[in-house]
C-alpha cells in the first residue's frame, strides 16, 4: 500500500482540481528537465551583463589551456580564446535560432495543417501532396540544400530548419483537425452563422493548440541539434561569431589533443536537448485532461484495500455473499471522497436481491467492489468485509480473488458492445471464458460454448459463433454476455443493468431468461436498476441506495405496498401504471414538493 492511499485517508478532505504545476513537477523528470533548461536560459540571458572576457578574443600564448586553468574555468580553444564565455555566448545563439526555427515551423506547419484538415477536398489533396513532396527528401539534406542556395549564416539556416520541419506540424495538425472538424460542435458554430475564419479561430484552434504545443516541446531540441549540426558543417555561424556547433566543428581537430574543446560544447548541446525532451513529456501531462483526471493509469488487478480498514465479522453465515459495512472511495490529488458508505447486503442461495437506486447512487461501485474490480488508481476500499461462502474476499490473495471471478461470481454488463471484443467471434469469445477456469481441448470447448449460446435463445449457433459483436443486434449481444457470464456455472451472478439500452420487447425477453436460468441453475442474482418495475418481476428482496448509503431494504411486495423513505415513495411513484392519465402526474408533483425533500 502506498503512502498517498495511506496519507488519503481523512473522508473531510474534498477532492481539488491538480494545478498545472503540481501536474508536472509530478513527473520528476520533467521538473528536472524544467529546471535545467530554466537555469540555461537564465544564464544564457545574462550574458551581457556577467563578468566575461571576450569571447572572440584571441590570445595565442594561451591557447589549448586544459580545464580549471587559472583565469580559464573550461580552458581555452586553439586560438586561446575563453572558452566558457563562448560557450555562454554560443548557447545563446542557438538556442535563440532554435526557438525562432520552432516558432516558424509551427506557424506555418499549423495554418496548413488547420486550412487543410477544415477544408478538405481538393484543397486539402493539393496541400498535402505539397507537404508529401516536402517529407520524400531528407530532411537534413534538403535543409543542405536549400542552405546551399542562400548562402551560409544563421538566418539562412534557421530558414533552411523551419522549412524541413513544416511538415511535421501540419501532418499533426492536420489529423487532429479533420476530426474536430466533423464534430457536432463544429456544425452548431457553422449553424449559428459563424464565418469559415471564425470557426477557425475560435472553435478549432482552442482544441487543437494542445498538439501544437506538445508538438513544439518535442521538437525545439531537435531543431537545436540541427541548427548545430549545419554550424558544424560551416554552413551556420560564421567566424569569428560563436555557436555550439562552430565550437564543436572547430574542436574536432583537437579531438585527441585537447578533448574538452570539443566536448564541452558537445556536453551543452546534449543538456539543452535532453531538457526540452523530458520537459516536453511533461507538458504533455499538463495538456492532456485524461492524465490529469488518472484515466491513463494503468490499473492494479484487484482494487487497493486500505491497511487499516475495519473489518466486521459475517453476521449471515447461510448468505453466498455478504456485504458488512463496505465503504468504497476514490483518491484524487492525493485526498479521498467516499463514494458508498456502510453498505450491508446479503444474497443468499437462489434469492434475487435487486439493488435500485438513481444514476450516481453508487450501485455500480457497489457491485464492482464485491470482486475487487474497481480501478486502483483510484479506487480504494477504506472499510468493511465482503465474504463469499463465509470467506473474506477483501483478505484473499491475488491469485485465489482472480480465480474466483467467472468462477464462482460472474457479471453482466450494462453495455454488451463495450464488454465484448470487436476483433473476435462471439464463440471464441465464450469459448475463452470457459477455458479460462476449465481445461478442456479444443473441440470440446466449441461445443461447450455453442451449448450456452443455444440456452441463452441465440438461433442458429453454431453459425452465429463465428459473427462479430458488430454483427448482431443489441439484444443478441445481451445474450452473449450472459452467455459468458455462465460459461462456468457460478454460484452469484451480479447483472449491473443489463436491460437498460433495449427496447421493451426485447427487454422482456432477457428478464424471463434471467429468471428462468436463475431458477434452473439454483444461481442467486444481485440485479442492479432504477425501475422499479423491473424489480417487481424479477426480485424476491430490494435495497434502496441513494447518495452512496443504502436507506431501505425489504421483500419486494412489502417494500413496494409500503414504502418507508421519502425516496423510495418517489422512486415508486415515478412508475406509470395504465390507466392513471393526469392522475399519476398529480401523485408524482405531490411527491416532489419541495417540503418533501429528504
Amino acid at each position: 500500500m502506498t503512502d498517498s492511499v495511506v496519507a488519503a485517508s481523512n473522508p473531510a478532505r474534498g477532492p481539488s482540481r491538480v494545478s498545472s504545476w503540481s501536474l508536472l513537477f509530478n513527473n520528476r523528470l520533467a521538473a528536472i528537465g524544467l529546471l535545467l533548461l530554466g537555469a540555461l536560459v537564465l544564464v544564457a540571458l545574462l550574458a551581457p551583463v556577467l563578468p566575461l572576457p571576450d569571447p572572440n578574443a584571441t590570445a595565442l600564448a594561451q591557447r589549448l589551456q586544459p580545464l580549471l586553468s587559472e583565469g580559464q574555468l573550461l580552458g581555452t580553444d586553439e586560438l586561446g580564446r575563453d572558452i566558457l564565455s563562448r560557450l555562454i555566448w554560443g548557447s545563446r545563439v542557438s538556442m535563440t535560432v532554435g526557438f525562432a526555427a520552432t516558432l516558424v515551423a509551427a506557424a506555418i506547419g499549423s495554418a496548413i495543417g488547420l486550412l487543410s484538415g477544415y477544408a478538405g477536398g481538393r484543397m486539402d489533396n493539393v496541400m498535402m501532396r505539397g507537404i508529401d513532396m516536402l517529407m520524400a527528401f531528407p530532411y537534413i539534406l534538403l535543409a543542405l540544400a536549400i542552405v546551399a542556395a542562400l548562402g551560409p549564416g544563421l538566418m539562412n539556416a534557421l530558414y533552411a530548419i523551419a522549412v524541413v520541419n513544416i511538415p511535421f506540424f501540419a501532418r499533426n495538425v492536420r489529423g487532429v483537425t479533420l476530426a474536430l472538424s466533423r464534430a457536432e460542435f463544429v456544425d452548431a458554430a457553422r449553424l449559428s452563422g459563424k464565418g469559415h475564419l471564425s470557426v477557425l479561430c475560435t472553435e478549432l484552434l482552442p482544441n487543437v493548440l494542445p498538439v501544437i504545443v506538445i508538438t513544439m516541446s518535442t521538437t525545439a531540441g531537435w531543431m537545436i541539434l540541427e541548427t548545430a549540426g549545419l554550424s558544424f558543417l560551416g554552413l551556420g555561424a560564421q567566424p569569428p561569431q560563436a555557436d555550439l556547433g562552430s565550437m564543436l566543428g572547430a574542436g574536432r581537430a583537437q579531438l585527441f589533443t585537447a578533448p574538452h574543446v570539443s566536448v564541452v560544447p558537445g556536453v551543452m548541446i546534449f543538456l539543452i536537448v535532453i531538457s526540452l525532451n523530458v520537459l516536453g513529456d511533461g507538458i504533455r501531462d499538463i495538456l492532456d485532461p485524461r492524465l490529469r483526471s488518472g484515466a491513463l493509469l494503468r490499473p492494479g488487478p484487484r482494487t487497493a484495500v486500505h491497511p487499516d480498514r475495519t473489518s466486521p465479522k459475517n453476521g449471515n453465515t447461510d448468505a453466498v455473499l455478504n456485504v458488512e459495512a463496505l465503504e468504497t472511495g476514490f483518491i484524487r490529488n492525493g485526498r479521498y471522497t467516499a463514494a458508498v458508505q456502510e453498505i450491508s447486503l446479503h444474497l443468499n442461495p437462489g434469492e434475487c436481491l435487486g439493488l435500485i437506486g438513481e444514476s450516481g447512487s453508487g450501485k455500480s461501485v457497489t457491485a464492482l467492489s464485491i470482486m475487487g474490480l474497481v480501478n486502483s488508481p483510484p479506487g480504494l476500499i477504506r472499510n468493511g468485509a465482503i465474504y463469499l461462502d463465509g470467506e473474506d474476499v477483501l483478505a484473499m490473495p491475488e491469485i485465489r480473488l482472480i480465480s474466483c471471478r467467472g468462477s464462482r461470481v460472474a457479471y453482466i454488463f450494462q453495455d454488451p458492445l463495450t464488454t465484448l471484443h470487436p476483433m473476435h467471434p462471439i464463440g471464441r469469445q465464450v469459448e475463452e471464458a470457459i477455458a479460462a477456469h476449465q481445461r478442456l481441448d479444443r473441440q470440446t470447448l466449441r461445443k461447450h460454448s455453442i451449448m450456452l449460446l443455444e440456452r441463452v435463445g441465440i438461433p442458429d449457433a453454431g453459425e452465429r459463433a463465428k459473427h462479430f459483436p458488430h454483427q448482431l443486434s443489441g439484444g443478441q449481444r445481451q445474450r452473449v454476455g450472459i452467455a459468458m457470464a455462465l460459461a462456468n456455472d457460478p454460484d452469484v451472478i451480479i447483472a449491473d443493468e443489463p436491460t437498460t439500452a433495449l427496447d421493451v420487447t426485447v427487454q422482456a425477453q432477457i428478464l424471463d431468461l434471467l429468471r428462468d436460468l436463475q431458477k434452473e441453475r439454483g444461481m442467486a442474482l444481485l440485479f442492479i436498476t432504477h425501475d422499479f418495475g423491473v424489480v417487481a418481476e424479477v426480485c424476491d428482496r430490494v435495497a434502496v441506495m441513494k447518495d452512496g448509503v443504502v436507506v431501505e431494504t425489504g421483500e419486494t411486495q412489502a417494500l413496494l405496498s409500503n414504502p418507508q423513505h421519502n425516496y423510495t415513495k418517489r422512486l415508486i411513484a415515478c412508475v406509470p401504471e395504465i390507466g392513471q392519465g393526469q392522475d399519476f402526474l398529480n401523485r408524482v408533483s405531490k411527491l416532489f414538493r419541495p417540503e418533501q425533500s429528504v
